[in-house]
């Protein structure tokens, strides 16, 4: 099975790259995260693959890292999870944010992802809540700092809990739970308060 491809970035299109190994030219199937952190068209990049074969197709799934590719991976077991919906989840979240969403069963963040209805994403954190804290998130970065785009108060509380010494999981659920009860414009002072009283709770 192909596992990483190192080469050069041909073209790219909405969903895809083409990435040039030694002459020959492999499509790849992509997130927007991932076709972003490829670079420019004519430079060198390195992309982690999964090969999924179908009775009627077949396919090269890329990613900037393999916590990306272990994500889809685990996704794509859930059932209705196909790899385009799996792709569109990691264009919509960070593995940071997913394996957070999973770990707090927080549904509704997943369901930002086009195509996930509540139904599906409430499917997809209730068989993925136990595997979650297994798997790396954050994109590399470390933490969860990288949870949500930069300047989220939710990321910056879910890393305040755990710079107290609260675990991943434990700080995910309780910001996911203030979050839930002091609305989305909530602060991050406030969400820090309620969190806290919520996970010593």
């Amino acid at each position: 099975m192909i596992a990483k491809l190192s080469g050069r970035l041909d073209e790219t299109g909405e969903d895809w790259a083409i990435v040039d190994v030694q002459g020959v030219g492999y499509l790849v199937h992509c997130s927007t995260k991932t076709l972003a952190a490829l670079g420019e068209v004519g430079e060198a990049c390195t992309v982690h693959t999964d090969l999924q074969v179908s009775e009627n197709d077949m396919r090269l799934l890329g990613f900037a890292e393999s916590s990306e590719r272990d994500w889809f991976r685990l996704l794509t077991q859930v059932q209705g999870v196909g790899s385009k919906v799996a792709l569109a989840i990691l264009s919509a979240l960070s593995t940071g944010e997913l394996r957070d969403a999973c770990a707090a069963q927080h549904a509704a963040t997943v369901a930002r992802a086009n195509g996930v209805g509540p139904k599906l994403a409430g499917r997809i954190v209730n068989e993925l809540k136990d595997k979650a804290g297994a798997l790396p998130g954050g994109g590399g970065v470390g933490g969860a700092a990288a949870v949500s785009p930069a300047g989220g108060a939710s990321a910056d509380a879910v890393s305040a809990l755990q710079n107290l010494g609260f675990k991943p999981a434990v700080a995910a659920q309780a910001v996911a739970r203030a979050q839930d009860e002091l609305g989305e414009g909530a602060s991050e002072g406030d969400l820090i308060r309620v969190a806290l009283k919520k996970a010593s709770g």
